[in-house]
């Protein structure tokens, strides 16, 4: 179900337009009744496909090249960037949906029901099992940020990002030097956990939970005994209230989004592209085009702001096609930053093998990608801002 928008419902605006053609009959000819109307449904369809007129474009080129033009002007200063699993790929942590490698697609030997009954909340508090098993293939800790990680990091060390919303519970964003207020997890994150009972609601931490799982222990509260589970956000959950809090203030004052390796599918998160202003640039980077919607589905659904990349109207939207990582490099390139970037992901890898006495080589140290990987990250959920569903 698609996040409720706060203007008008449907219904009501459609009786406000029959009240405009109801007053057409009291003025002359019903030629300013009419003007009327025509401006009611203007700015309807304005506020509710995301098209407006100020529909100012400030890409020289609708190309890579352009956007990194873009950022190197005095218009572009805040960016937002919008990320799912696809970025965390080149990790060794597969994305959900790809057809053999995805995580969906390896769950057989946990006897699900279906796939997704791993990450609802009502099977979750039956059959905790399955979850913290899959939990400790994937747990935060074993794996080193990515090239795209570590290109946000130098977004926000050039005082360009102005937010970070990621659909991924890894927490690679906090490894890689992100802090809590650059930060909206909008599927909530590892990083703490907390009773399920809503009389007790202790919390714990990261470190204590890794030491359940790992021990292969069903994490129980030390005060009520109910199941511990982590902050992430599972089917029929609220999402936090800071991505809504956030979204408000945010997207109007951004110059730029930057969206990487996700579906775009999982709503309200997906809704995110049309909220930005609508002379906004926006850059995909991805393995495939997403974001693109029928109008007038996204009217019905009350989404706005549908990517457009190929139509002769096409003039804020660039997609570059391929491996996230390869693709930040290529923008890195353009804005003279590809050699920082490379020497950053080179020293941040050799500090954390340094940390955790490992000798191990990273699958992104040498900016080399994986392809397609190994076990589980960008939680997908599709919710209203009361309640969470697929």
């Amino acid at each position: 179900m698609a996040e409720p928008e706060p203007s008008d419902s449907l219904e009501n605006q459609a009786g406000k337009v029959q009240e405009a053609q109801d007053s057409d009959s009291d003025t002359e000819g019903g030629a300013a009744g009419g003007e009327a109307e025509m401006d009611f449904l203007r700015n309807f369809f304005s506020q509710t496909l995301s098209l407006g007129t100020q529909k100012e474009r400030l890409l020289d080129e609708l190309t890579l090249e352009g956007v990194a033009r873009y950022m190197q002007s005095e218009r572009c200063r805040r960016v937002i960037c919008l990320v799912g699993a696809g970025i965390s790929t080149s990790a060794g942590i597969p994305d959900f949906r790809s057809p053999s490698t995805g995580l969906y697609a390896n769950l057989e030997k946990y006897h699900l029901p279906y796939p997704e009954a791993i990450f609802e909340i009502g099977y979750f508090k039956k059959h905790p099992e399955p979850f913290f098993a899959l939990a400790k293939e994937f747990y935060p800790g074993q794996f080193k940020p990515t090239v795209c990680h570590y290109f946000m990091r130098l977004l926000k060390e050039k005082g360009q990002l102005l937010r970070c919303y990621t659909q991924n519970i890894d927490t690679l964003e906090r490894v890689a030097g992100l802090e809590p207020e650059d930060l909206v997890e909008a599927h909530g994150t590892f990083h703490t956990s907390h009773c399920i009972s809503p009389l007790c609601r202790r919390e714990y931490s990261l470190s204590w939970m890794k030491e359940k799982i790992f021990s292969d222990v069903i994490p129980k509260c030390e005060k009520c005994q109910s199941v511990v589970k982590p902050d992430i956000i599972f089917f029929g959950e609220n999402l936090p209230a800071r991505f809504f809090s956030c979204m408000q203030s945010d997207f109007q004052k951004a110059d730029l989004l930057i969206i990487m390796g996700t579906s775009l599918q999982v709503q309200p998160f997906a809704s995110l592209i049309g909220k930005a202003p609508l002379s906004t640039p926006r850059l995909l980077i991805n393995k495939e085009k997403t974001g693109q919607r029928d109008p007038f589905l996204g009217m019905m659904l009350g989404l706005g702001g549908s990517m457009d990349f190929d139509s002769k109207k096409a003039y804020r939207d660039v997609a570059w096609l391929g491996d996230c990582d390869q693709g930040c490099l290529a923008l890195a390139d353009l804005l003279g930053w590809k050699k920082e970037l490379e020497d950053f992901v080179r020293k941040e890898h050799a500090r954390i093998d340094a940390q955790s006495g490992s000798g191990a080589p990273n699958p992104t140290t040498s900016t080399s990608q994986r392809k397609s990987p190994p076990p589980a990250k960008e939680a997908a959920r599709t919710t209203t801002e009361g309640e969470k569903t697929q």
